[in-house]
C-alpha cells in the first residue's frame, strides 16, 4: 500500500467560503504559494482547440487552516478576493456555478448508499495533467489504509477508477456528480495506477472538516493512556493486547483502578495488558483505534484486561513476561476528548494543483 507521490496533488473546494480540501500527505512539505485554481467558465463542453478558454485559471497563495493526519485530511483557505481584488469572490462563483453545499455539508447530503459494482468517477491531477477524469466502479467498501500518523483509517471505498501519482486529494464522485469520497492512496508495486485505488468516504470527511472549521481542531474519544508499541511488546514475550505503560494520576483510567508499568531501582512491574473492549478482542494497538471509532467522549466502556498475579520485578535488563501468570478482569471507564488536529494560520513549505 503506498501514498500517491508527493510533489503535485489535487483538491477541491468546500464551501463558498473559498476552503479547500485536499489530503495531508499532499501538502505537508508544501509551499502553499501556487495554488491553481480552474473554474468551468462553459456550462456546455463545446469542443474547441484553445483547452484554456474552457476555464478561468487563477494562482493563489493559499493558508493551513489545520489538518488531521490521523485521517490524512487537511483544510486551506483561499483568499477571500479573486485576482482583480474582487471580495466574497467565492461566493460569486457558487450562485454562477451552482451551491457548493452538496459538496461541503454533512447536512446537506442524506447518507448516499454505496454498493460494489457502482460507478466512480475520480477528478485530479495524475502526472500533472490537470483537471483528468477517470471512470470506473467501486470494486469494494469497508477497506482500510494506514494514515501517515501509521493510525488506521477505517471504512475506505476501494475503486479501480485509475488512480495515479496527482490524483491525491481530489474528489471521488457518483454519477449524480455527488462527492462519496476523496482520492487517497494506490496499492501498487509500480507507483503507478493498478486498479486498486482508495478513497476516504464523505461522512469522514464531513465529520473532520467540519470539526476543523468549527474549532480548529478534532477532538476524539480516547483513553488517555500511553502504551508500548507492537513490535516492542512482542519481544517482551506480550503476545496479545495492548500493554499499558502510563495512566496519568486523576484520569478516568486511573480512577477505574487500571495500572501501568512501573520502572524502579529494582526493576520493572508489569502493567495490565488490554486484550478486549467492550467485548472485542484487542490482539494490538490497531484493534483498540478500531474499537475507539464510532465512540463519543464521556461514553462508558468496559475493558477486559490481563493483570499479573504477582508483583514480581524484573530486571530491565533481561525483561520477559514468560514466567509470569496473569488473569483477566474487567474495568469500567470514561472515554475523554484528545486533541489529534493542529490549526495554524501560518504558511507550510510544491504545488498544489
Amino acid at each position: 500500500m503506498g501514498e500517491v507521490a508527493l510533489g503535485t496533488g489535487s483538491g477541491f473546494i468546500w464551501d463558498s467560503k473559498g476552503h479547500v480540501v485536499t489530503n495531508w500527505h499532499v501538502i505537508r512539505k508544501a509551499d502553499l504559494k501556487n495554488v491553481n485554481v480552474a473554474i468551468l467558465t462553459k456550462k456546455k463542453y463545446i469542443p474547441t482547440n484553445d483547452r484554456e478558454s474552457e476555464y478561468s485559471r487563477t494562482v493563489y497563495k493559499a493558508k493551513l487552516v489545520g489538518y488531521d493526519e490521523d485521517k490524512d485530511i487537511a483544510v486551506l483557505k483561499l483568499p477571500d478576493y479573486d485576482s482583480k481584488g474582487n471580495k466574497n469572490y467565492w461566493e460569486g462563483i457558487e450562485r454562477a456555478h451552482g451551491s457548493f453545499s452538496e459538496l461541503g455539508s454533512e447536512n446537506s447530503i442524506p447518507p448516499i448508499p454505496l454498493s460494489v459494482g457502482q460507478t466512480a468517477l475520480a477528478i485530479g491531477n495524475p502526472f500533472g495533467l490537470d483537471h483528468s477524469l477517470s471512470v470506473g466502479v467501486i470494486s469494494g467498501l469497508g477497506r482500510e489504509v494506514r494514515s501517515p500518523s501509521g493510525r488506521p483509517i477505517p471504512n475506505v471505498i476501494q475503486t479501480d477508477a485509475a488512480i495515479n501519482p496527482g490524483n491525491s486529494g481530489g474528489p471521488l464522485l457518483d454519477s449524480s456528480g455527488r462527492l462519496i469520497g476523496m482520492n487517497t492512496a494506490i496499492f501498487s508495486t509500480t507507483g503507478s495506477s493498478a486498479g486498486i485505488g482508495f478513497a476516504i468516504p464523505f461522512d469522514t470527511l464531513a465529520y473532520v472538516v467540519t470539526m476543523i472549521l468549527r474549532s480548529g481542531k478534532v477532538i476524539r474519544p480516547a483513553l488517555g493512556i500511553s502504551y508500548l508499541e507492537g513490535s516492542r511488546a512482542r519481544v517482551l514475550g506480550i503476545t496479545r493486547g495492548v500493554l499499558v505503560l502510563d495512566v496519568p494520576a486523576g484520569s478516568y483510567c486511573a480512577k477505574s483502578g487500571l495500572k501501568g508499568t512501573m520502572r524502579g531501582a529494582e526493576g520493572i512491574t508489569i502493567g495490565d495488558i488490554i486484550v478486549g473492549f467492550d467485548g472485542k478482542e484487542i490482539d494490538k494497538e490497531a484493534d483498540l483505534f478500531k474499537a475507539l471509532e464510532g465512540r463519543k467522549v464521556g461514553d462508558t466502556v468496559t475493558l477486559t484486561v490481563s493483570r499479573s498475579t504477582v508483583s514480581e520485578r524484573k530486571d530491565s535488563q533481561d525483561f520477559s513476561t514468560d514466567n509470569l501468570a496473569f488473569k483477566d478482569i474487567r474495568l469500567q471507564t470514561i472515554l475523554q476528548g484528545s486533541d489529534v488536529v493542529k490549526r495554524t494560520e501560518t504558511k507550510v513549505a510544491g504545488a498544489v494543483n
